[in-house]
C-alpha cells in the first residue's frame, strides 16, 4: 500500500506502507534526495527546515511611526542632538562663570556735547519766577511786575518769557521766531533729542516761551485788536539818561525802574510770526490735547488779526532800531504753512500757495539776501517747509505748480551754499558770509546749516540720493558736509582756534556782552550806573553763561573778546535757537533721520476717500 504526500521541494512524495529496503538503500536514497536539494535554490523558509533556526539579521530601517528612516541616519541624528546639547550646556556654563565686563556707550560726538550746552543758554535767559531746577546758579527771579508797572496797557500780567540778549528787553518778534525754530527742530528730530536726553528739556524751554506769548494777547478770543509787542525799553538816542534796559547795566534781579509795554494795533509780521510759533508748538505738544488746542486756537486768532490789520510792527517805535521788519508777506506764507500743518484746514494751504503772496515776499526776484533765513525774513524757511509736503505727500492739483516752484527754489538756494558757487563769499577760514560781511554773522550761518541738513534728510527720506545744480548732480552728503564745516568753524575749527559757543572747548569768549553774566552774584545791588564798572571791566565775566553763541567774528576771521562791543560778544535768542536746531540735526546716529509723519498728524488725506459701495440689490 502506498500513499502520496506533498513533496516540500515541489514533487510528489511516495510513502510505502511496507518498507523492506536496507539501511544502505535508505542512505543511497537520501543521498539522491540531498543532491536534488542542492541542485536548486532554496528560499529562507526551506533553508530553515533543513538548517534549523538561524541568528536574526538587524533591520536596516527604523520605524518611528509616522516616518521610516535609515538606522544609520537615525543614529547620526540622535548623536548630533546629544552632542549639540552638551556643547550648548558647556557654553552656557562658561558664559555664566566668566567675569562680566560693563559695555560703555561711546562718548557723545561734539554736536551732542554742544547741544547740551546750547540749550542751557535759554535757562539763563528766563524772566519771571524761575522753576526750582533751572540749573543756572547765578540767576534768580526777576521782573515780577512786568505789565503791572505800566498803567497805559491793558496787559497786566506779562511776567515770564525770555530776555532777548545781553539786556533785559523782551522782544516778541525775535522771541517768536526762536520758538518756531525750536519747535520745528523737535518735530523733525524728536528721536535725536530723546537719544541725547534733552527732549523734556527742550519742550520745557518751548513751553516757557509759549506760556508767555499767550499772555501778550487775548488768547481766549476769536478776534483781537492789539498785541503786546515788547516789554522794556532800550532807546538811548538824543543823550537820554532815563533809566532803561540799555542805559543801565544791572542784573535783571535788581531792576527797579519802570518797564513800559509797547502795544501794536496793526502788526501783520509780528502777529503772523507769533501764530507760527504757537501753531508749531501745538504739534510739539499734540499729546497734551488741551494745551495743544489752546495753542492752535491762539494761533488762528493771531493769524486772523495779522490779515485783518495790515502793517509792520516796527514802524514808529524803537523796534525799528533793534529788530526792524522789512515786510510781512514772508510771515504770511510762513504762518499759513504752520497753521495748515497744525489744523489741517485747507484754507491755510491755499493761502500759503497763493502765487501773489510769494511774489510780494520776493520769491521770484532774488536779491542779495535771497536764501538767507533770519528773524526778519522767513521766506527760505517757508519754501523748505512747503517742499516737504511735495516730497512726502505729492498733493497734486491745484498746489503742484507753486509747490514745484518752491522746491526748485529750495534746490537753487542749497546750491548757493556750496563753495563752488559764488553767491556768497567766504572768509579765509571758510565761514560763509550770508550777511555779506556785516557784523554778527553766526546767527545766519547756523540757520543755513540747519536748513541744509534738514533738506538733505528730506531727500534721503524720500529715497532721493541728491539734487541738481544746473547740469551737475550733487549727493546729499555734500549738503551735510557744508553744514558740518560751518558748525565746526563755530565750535573751534577756525584760524583763531576759538569756540564761539561759551563753555565748549577750552578757548571761548570770556567777556560776553551780558549783564547777568558780567556782574557777580554777591548780594550787592548796583544801581543803574553803578554796574557800569562791570561793563567796562577788562576782567573775565564772573559767571559763565554756558551755551551762549556770541555774535561772531568779522569778515577777516578776526574777533575781539571785548564786553562793550556787542557786534562780537553778544548772544541772542534767535541765534541760539538756530544753533540748537543745527546741532540736533547733525548730532548722534546718522541712521536716525527726520520724523516723516508727525508734522502731518492733523493733515487730512490729500485726496477724498471714495464713497462706500451701494447696498446689494434686493428684489
Amino acid at each position: 500500500m502506498s500513499m502520496y504526500g506533498r513533496d516540500p521541494w515541489g514533487g510528489p512524495l511516495e510513502i510505502h506502507a511496507t518498507d523492506s529496503a536496507t539501511d544502505d538503500d535508505r542512505s543511497r536514497n537520501l543521498g539522491d534526495f540531498d543532491r536534488a536539494a542542492l541542485s536548486r535554490n532554496l528560499d529562507e523558509t526551506q533553508q530553515s527546515w533543513l538548517l534549523g533556526p538561524t541568528e536574526q539579521k538587524k533591520k536596516k530601517y527604523v520605524d518611528l511611526g509616522c516616518i521610516i528612516v535609515s538606522r544609520k541616519i537615525f543614529k547620526w541624528t540622535v548623536g548630533s542632538i546629544l552632542a549639540a546639547a552638551l556643547l550648548a550646556g558647556f557654553i552656557t556654563m562658561i558664559v555664566k562663570l566668566a567675569p562680566r565686563h560693563k559695555h560703555h556707550n561711546p562718548p557723545p560726538d561734539n554736536y551732542t556735547v554742544a547741544l547740551h550746552k546750547a540749550l542751557m543758554f535759554f535757562n539763563a535767559q528766563k524772566s519771571g519766577k524761575l522753576p526750582k531746577h533751572n540749573n543756572v546758579s547765578w540767576r534768580g527771579n526777576s521782573c515780577l511786575k512786568d505789565g503791572k508797572s505800566d498803567d497805559s496797557t491793558m496787559f497786566k500780567n506779562l511776567v515770564g518769557g525770555y530776555y532777548d540778549a545781553g539786556d533785559a528787553i523782551k522782544f516778541n518778534f525775535p522771541q517768536s521766531f526762536a520758538l518756531t525754530m525750536l519747535s520745528w527742530s523737535v518735530i523733525e528730530y524728536s528721536a535725536k533729542y530723546e537719544a541725547a536726553g534733552e527732549l523734556t528739556h527742550v519742550k520745557d524751554i518751548i513751553k516757557w516761551g509759549t506760556d508767555y506769548l499767550l499772555k501778550t494777547f487775548n488768547s481766549s478770543a476769536d478776534t483781537i485788536d492789539r498785541i503786546a509787542a515788547q516789554v522794556g525799553k532800550g532807546d538811548t538816542s538824543g543823550g537820554s539818561t532815563d533809566p532803561n534796559d540799555h542805559y543801565c547795566w544791572v542784573r535783571p534781579e535788581d531792576i527797579d525802574y519802570d518797564r513800559p509795554v509797547t502795544e501794536c494795533h496793526g502788526c501783520s509780521d509780528l502777529a503772523a510770526e507769533m501764530a507760527a510759533a504757537l501753531a508749531s508748538a501745538s504739534i510739539v505738544f499734540k499729546d497734551n490735547k488741551a494745551y495743544s488746542q489752546k495753542l492752535a486756537h491762539g494761533a488762528k486768532t493771531l493769524f486772523k488779526f495779522s490779515r485783518d490789520q495790515r502793517g509792520r510792527y516796527s514802524v514808529g517805535n524803537e523796534a525799528e532800531t533793534f529788530y526792524n521788519s522789512t515786510g510781512y508777506w514772508d510771515e504770511f506764507i510762513w504762518g499759513a504753512a504752520w497753521l495748515y500743518y497744525a489744523t489741517g484746514n485747507s484754507s491755510y494751504l491755499q493761502l500759503a500757495t497763493t502765487p501773489g503772496l510769494a511774489k510780494h515776499a520776493g520769491a521770484f526776484w532774488g536779491g542779495p539776501d535771497y536764501g538767507v533765513l533770519s528773524w526778519d525774513n522767513k521766506l527760505t524757511g517757508a519754501q523748505v517747509l512747503l517742499s516737504r509736503m511735495r516730497l512726502f505727500l505729492s498733493p497734486g492739483y491745484p498746489y503742484e505748480e507753486i509747490l514745484k516752484t518752491f522746491h526748485n527754489q529750495t534746490s537753487i538756494i542749497m546750491c548757493s551754499y556750496l563753495p563752488i558757487f559764488t553767491s556768497f563769499n567766504r572768509t579765509k577760514g571758510g565761514l560763509i558770509q550770508l550777511n555779506h560781511g556785516r557784523p554778527q554773522p553766526l546767527q545766519y550761518v547756523v540757520n543755513a546749516a540747519f536748513l541744509a541738513t534738514l533738506f538733505s534728510d528730506y531727500l534721503e527720506a524720500a529715497d532721493t540720493p541728491g539734487w541738481y545744480c544746473g547740469p551737475n548732480f550733487y549727493s546729499t552728503a555734500v549738503l551735510r558736509r557744508f553744514a558740518e564745516t560751518q558748525i565746526d568753524y563755530i565750535l573751534g575749527k577756525n584760524p583763531r582756534k576759538m569756540s564761539y559757543v561759551v563753555g565748549f572747548g577750552n578757548h571761548y569768549p570770556k567777556r560776553v556782552h551780558h549783564r547777568g553774566a558780567s556782574i557777580p552774584k554777591n548780594k550787592v545791588k548796583y544801581n543803574c550806573k553803578g554796574g557800569w564798572k562791570w561793563r567796562d571791566s577788562s576782567k573775565a565775566n564772573p559767571n559763565i553763561i554756558v551755551g551762549a553763541m556770541v555774535a561772531g567774528p568779522d569778515k577777516h576771521d578776526g574777533f575781539h573778546d571785548v564786553r562793550s562791543n556787542y557786534n562780537y560778544t553778544e548772544p541772542t535768542l534767535a541765534g541760539n535757537a538756530g544753533l540748537v536746531a543745527a546741532l540736533v540735526a547733525l548730532s548722534g546716529d546718522r541712521d536716525i533721520g527726520v520724523d516723516k509723519n508727525t508734522i502731518f498728524s492733523a493733515v487730512p488725506p490729500m485726496f477724498p476717500t471714495p464713497p462706500p459701495p451701494p447696498a446689494p440689490w434686493k428684489p
